[in-house]
């Protein structure tokens, strides 16, 4: 990120002191090993025997939620897709070292500054939408004296080695794409099936002739169907299913007024105060001062027309905003302009990533007077920012930050931006050190306001979550089964609701939220096991085991909702089969009290027929040329049982060349190959302890 980024967010390192010593760290990256933890502790989990270390695996999810929290990312999200990238990185790696495919140097450098860079967004002409190559190469060069040692470890890691990663994995695909070819004879027989065509004669026999009431499915018969179809049934990852209440601990009404005139009563004080800022740094707001101008346009409050016509100085409230009361204070107003552009050159006095000093503040004070000086004096505004700037950001493009809207920046430097008009230029300081700024172009001018607010959470007492707590926890002592569960449930007149498939590494529950504690106890306990009661955002839980899908053959259980209407069909099949007399089909419909019916123009690779649906067995029958004028035997299909006795068979003008059919063909099958990590899992030795530890 670069330092702009920073003045918005108070947010990450400049990027360009990261790249700079990529370069470095990847001569040194034989000497940065990975560190393979042994111990339960450190051991995440083993990837055909190689370790995951539990340390170095959080040390990424930290800096990656970092990265990622302007986002919205959780660390929940980021470990369980961290961890399959790890897993990714081992299959490829391990594979890679067995087929000798390395990465060059040369390589490397090609894929940081071609057109694989992982740095194109800071170095691309938004005009033109050129990737700057040699600016990227000069900013690295203005930074390559850094010796940052843990800059070089992130830059290792999160640079350097997905770079090289992410190479193996493209060239063991290319090499597993490219080796797939397709035989002449398989090419020939698939283009000729794609342009044949049949006409057919069939009797169809619904299922739905017989009532699905009349038809019993037992245990044994699903059973017997996931045994005969085991493949179509694995379940991969186990899972268990819950029953749960909640007792709900959220601010009554009678809460909510204690808050409002909490508020009411400080409102007074707060009309008064001299010193806003000071004011809610005393009392508490939950809505932090912001001490410059917002847009009318920009402003996101409720009642705004309400609030902005109070007046300077006055007040509105308290309103609800969201879970809070809220009272409004209007403290100024401007005509500001929407956004802003500008040049600046910063001298640093402090590090805004680890808050160290970079330099002191009389000597950045004197060296950015020095650069104003020469400025009036004449010199490059462009040329100073490139060698003095401490903003790698901006430095390569002459100190220019481009277009920013209102409060994007600190208040120092957001203020002289919008407050002056373009063309003033002037020495600023903020909490990153001292800016030399130049206001380059602004937006047409309209109303700005200045806004405190004094803001409090409708809070539930303690009597109402002890009340929740207590009735919550009788709950959970009284029942110790499912049955007595749902039986105490009905006593209380609360509904029990389901959640199915939570699995042991899960953070959240469907109709619950962030519930890992709940999760962490499914773990360890087993069906019909009653929960304690569990505080989860304003709601205790209590919840029961009740159904567990373990790893392999799925359950009948779990599998019934899809299985049972298949082996019912198949039973109707049976019946219907067995009511079926003739050797005509005229003598079959009679006796099925059915009609004859035609189809044509049927197409080997197309299964679907107007008016049935999806009959792949009946339109491979119709191909099947010792039908030829003969009648069938029953055949039962998705929707029904057949009888049908084929026409002709016979071929449709081509529309594609054979060559150009075979090569789309070999492209369609080559795109599945892509999927190899889904292969390499399926028969790696994977061992996942991430639901132990967190």
């Amino acid at each position: 990120m670069s330092i702009i980024q920073n003045i918005r967010e108070r947010g990450a390192w400049i990027i360009f002191g990261i790249i700079a010593v990529a370069l470095i760290a990847f001569i040194l990256q034989d000497g940065i090993g990975r560190k393979r933890g042994t111990n339960d502790i450190s051991t995440l989990g083993k990837v055909n025997g190689v370790v995951i270390n539990k340390v170095e695996f959080d040390e990424k999810v930290d800096i990656q939620v970092q990265n990622y929290a302007s986002q919205g990312v959780k660390k929940e999200q980021m470990i369980g897709y961290l961890w399959n990238q790890e897993v990714d990185r081992l299959l490829f790696e391990t594979e890679g070292n067995k087929l000798g495919i390395t990465v060059g140097s040369k390589e490397l450098s090609d894929v940081l500054f071609g057109n694989e860079s992982p740095f194109k967004q800071e170095f691309t002409d938004k005009n033109t939408g050129e990737f700057k190559v040699n600016d990227a190469k000069n900013a690295i060069a203005q930074i390559k004296k850094g010796k940052n040692k843990d800059q070089i470890k992130q830059i290792e890691k999160f640079y350097i080695e997905p770079s090289i990663q992410n190479r193996i994995r493209n060239k063991y695909q290319a090499l597993v794409v490219k080796g797939v070819q397709m035989p002449k004879w398989l090419a020939e027989k698939q283009y000729a099936e794609s342009n044949s065509i049949a006409s057919i004669n069939f009797v169809n026999v619904p299922y739905t002739t017989i009532s699905d009431s009349t038809i019993k499915v037992s245990n044994d018969e699903i059973a017997a169907y996931l045994k005969d179809n085991a493949a179509a049934y694995q379940v991969e990852e186990a899972s268990k299913n819950i029953g749960y209440v909640g007792f709900s601990a959220a601010p009554t009404a009678a809460d909510s007024l204690a808050t409002k005139n909490d508020i009411l009563s400080l409102k007074e004080a707060f009309k008064n105060a001299t010193d806003a800022g000071a004011y809610l740094n005393k009392v508490g707001t939950e809505i932090p001062f912001y001490n410059s101008y917002i847009s009318k346009k920009t402003l996101q409050i409720p009642q705004k027309d309400s609030v902005l016509s109070v007046g300077v100085g006055n007040l509105y409230g308290p309103y609800v905003d969201g879970r809070n009361y809220t009272i409004a204070k209007v403290l100024g107003t401007k005509q500001w302009p929407d956004s802003a552009s500008v040049r600046h050159i910063l001298i640093a006095t402090n590090n805004p990533q680890n808050g160290q000093q970079v330099r002191d503040d009389s000597s950045a004070k004197k060296l950015i007077d020095s650069i104003s000086t020469a400025i009036k004096g004449g010199a490059s505004f462009e040329a100073l920012a490139a060698q003095y700037s401490d903003d790698g950001g901006s430095k390569s493009k002459g100190g220019n930050l481009g277009m920013f809207a209102q409060a994007q920046m600190v208040p120092a430097f957001n203020d002289f931006a919008f407050d002056n008009n373009v063309g003033t230029k002037s020495v600023i300081k903020t909490d990153f050190g001292y800016h030399y700024i130049e206001i380059l172009k602004q937006t047409q001018r309209g109303p700005a306001y200045k806004i405190a607010y004094l803001s409090k959470s409708i809070m539930p007492s303690n009597e109402t979550i002890n009340a929740a707590s207590a009735a919550a926890a009788q709950f959970a002592a009284t029942s110790k089964d499912v049955k007595s569960f749902n039986e105490n449930a009905v006593k209380l007149g609360k509904q029990v609701l389901p959640a199915t498939g939570i699995k042991a590494n899960d953070f959240e529950i469907q109709g619950i939220g962030e519930a890992r504690q709940l999760v962490r106890w499914m773990n360890e306990k087993k069906v019909n096991d009653v929960s304690e009661a569990f505080e989860i955002g304003d709601t205790y839980v209590v919840a029961v085991i009740t159904a567990e899908d373990k790893e392999g053959l799925a359950s009948v259980e779990a599998a019934r909702p899809q299985v049972e209407g298949i082996v019912r069909d198949q039973k109707k099949a049976e019946k219907i089969k067995a009511t079926l007399k003739g050797n005509t089909l005229d003598a079959i419909a009679s006796s099925a009290k059915a009609m004859v019916q035609k189809a044509d123009s049927l197409n080997f690779n197309y299964s679907m027929i107007p008016g049935l649906g999806n009959e792949p067995k009946l339109v491979g029958a119709a191909f099947n040329k010792s039908l030829l004028n003969k009648v069938s035997t029953p055949i039962a299909g998705n929707a029904g049982v057949y009888v049908l006795s084929v026409n002709n068979i016979g071929a449709k003008q081509a529309q594609q060349d054979a060559n150009f059919y075979k090569e789309e063909a070999l492209n369609r099958t080559r795109s599945v190959m892509f999927r190899t990590n889904l292969a390499l899992k399926k028969i790696a030795k994977i061992e996942d302890n991430r639901s132990k530890l967190y």
